[in-house]
């Protein structure tokens, strides 16, 4: 039997040509494959990525978690009085004195940043501010690494990020004051967001359109064992610093990506390093079996197209999404579902630790229910309409969460609350992957970082919104509950994209969805 390796370019070509499907063959991709070993490898090593990003940005609810405290100073008049928990005291006379020091229950949680900084009464809200200046990290992250990796490559920003994250997650452990724990959670947390979009980004690049949707949803599955992994690590530390330790010092291993993870060989092309693409395509496409003469192919292809292009392409931002009707109602509709998804999910699960009962175990059960949540999309995305499934999951977590403003039993609460987060599951990877296809190709990754900006503005508010309890049991799931419905309501304004020709242009994102889905490619 002839080696498939000594197959001739001319031979190639003429597979190529004859082809009906009109659109273009993606040369680059057919010399690494499609999915493969290759592929596999750097997917597998990718995703172990999530992990601690899971572990710093869900670590707020066993940083911060509720806990009972008394006031030790000044001694109130009344000694049953300072069994309870206030701020202020009568000390005598009619005089009212505010506490200046606490004595804290440490039945579960030795310490917490709530016990070590007083973050009670009139600091309560710094315990918040904590998650807000994480979120804010991520969000500035995702923004400064996502300008790194298109200057300098996937690879080297990527080995910082680790780096920089599992170092200042360390060093956080010895901050003497707040305010310094709060510095070396920000920097912790840009390189968060820098791990997040670049290991997806690279992945994207290097597997074939036939597996992205599926491995964007699997690429989740991660985060949610991560996420499950939080409740255990903290039961076994019970202090901040012990759950900080263990959560830093693994990413460290992630070093070993220098020698795993290759570079983007489509930035490497993109950039004219075509030497250093031509190895690793030739290292690809060797691990896949693949013909070396496509990846002859592609080099030669790429050259040819480097002679011919111009520079006069236009630039676009992101004012273009606004400037036409239909694409702005679009964006809008979408940024709002971003937002929604952002709020809800990592609010709820920051608000369940705040309910009644066994915070692991309520974390733990939160965090369980997410699972079958992804794997529900993985099964539902190449079959059914991304906006119904988009749809359903905002209903089943609005519908749980309402509900949950009338009633008192906390097993119950604690359940539907669980409920509401298993719909966000579904929720959140279906925005994502619409918005990779709603949105022209010319503005797609300007559209998919607006929405991810709102996910992050929202992700900021949510603490603040989780322990609104503290004020009225019923105001978190009232807010958690109206915005997963009112994103609802606000998709029956975009157009279905499965199984249809995306747009490419501004004019066709325009024109998108106004009458009929265009040419079907199914």
């Amino acid at each position: 039997m002839p080696d498939a390796k000594e197959d001739t370019a001319e031979e190639i070509k003429m597979q190529q040509k004859s082809k009906k499907d009109k659109s273009p063959v993606d040369l680059v991709q057919e010399a690494m494959g499609s999915l493969g070993p290759w592929h596999i490898v750097i997917a597998v090593a990718l995703s172990l990525v999530k992990f601690p990003v899971a572990w710093h940005q869900l670590s707020i609810v066993f940083l911060a978690p509720p806990i009972d405290f008394t006031c030790t100073y000044p001694k109130p008049a009344n000694m049953s009085e300072a069994l309870e928990r206030k701020c202020e005291v009568d000390v005598g006379n009619g005089t009212i004195e505010k506490c200046t020091k606490f004595f804290y229950d440490r039945t579960i949680f030795k310490e917490t940043i709530i016990t070590q900084w007083d973050l009670v009464c009139d600091r309560e809200q710094l315990a918040n501010f904590a998650q807000t200046c994480t979120m804010l990290g991520i969000l500035v992250g995702n923004m400064i690494f996502s300008a790194m990796s298109d200057r300098v490559g996937r690879k080297i920003p990527l080995m910082i990020a680790i780096l920089l994250q599992s170092v200042t997650g360390f060093l956080t452990i010895y901050s003497p004051w707040y305010e310094m724990f709060l510095t070396f959670k920000f920097i912790s947390a840009l390189a968060t967001g820098g791990t997040m979009l670049i290991s997806f980004v690279l992945l994207m690049e290097i597997v074939g359109p036939k597996w992205r949707s599926s491995l964007s949803v699997l690429f989740h599955v991660p985060f949610l064992l991560g996420f499950l992994l939080n409740p255990l690590v903290s039961y076994l530390t019970r202090t901040w610093t012990g759950f900080q330790m263990a959560v830093s010092i693994p990413p460290i291993l992630l070093l070993s990506y220098y020698w795993i993870v290759p570079e983007s060989p489509r930035w490497l092309l993109a950039v004219g390093r075509t030497s250093e693409a031509e190895v690793i395509l030739t290292k690809a496409a060797e691990k896949n079996r693949i013909s070396l003469s496509k990846v002859a192919l592609a080099i030669e292809d790429h050259r040819n197209q480097a002679k011919i292009r111009t520079d006069n392409t236009k630039k676009f931002n992101v004012t273009h999404l606004f400037r036409s009707p239909n694409l702005c109602v679009k964006t809008l509709c979408i940024c709002v579902n971003w937002f929604v998804c952002g709020m809800s999910f990592f609010g709820l699960a920051q608000y369940i630790g705040q309910l009644d009962g066994n915070i692991f175990i309520n974390t733990a059960v939160s965090a369980a229910v997410e699972l079958p949540g992804t794997l529900i999309v993985l099964f539902l995305i190449s079959r059914y309409s991304r906006l119904r499934i988009l749809i359903g999951g905002n209903i089943v977590s609005g519908a749980m969460l309402l509900i949950t403003m009338f009633v008192q039993d906390p097993t119950i609460r604690v359940t539907l609350a669980t409920i509401g987060i298993a719909g966000m599951s579904i929720s959140f990877p279906t925005v994502y992957l619409y918005s990779s296809e709603v949105f022209p190709t010319v503005v797609r990754n300007v559209g998919i970082g607006a929405g991810s900006i709102c996910a992050r503005v929202a992700s900021m508010l949510a603490p603040y919104i989780a322990t609104m309890g503290n004020v009225q049991p019923w105001l978190p799931p009232l807010f958690f509950g109206i915005g997963p419905v009112i994103g609802a309501g606000l998709c029956f304004l975009l157009p279905e994209t499965m199984n249809c020709e995306l747009p490419e242009t501004i004019e066709d994102g325009e024109n998108f969805g106004k009458k009929m889905p265009r040419k079907s490619i199914a």
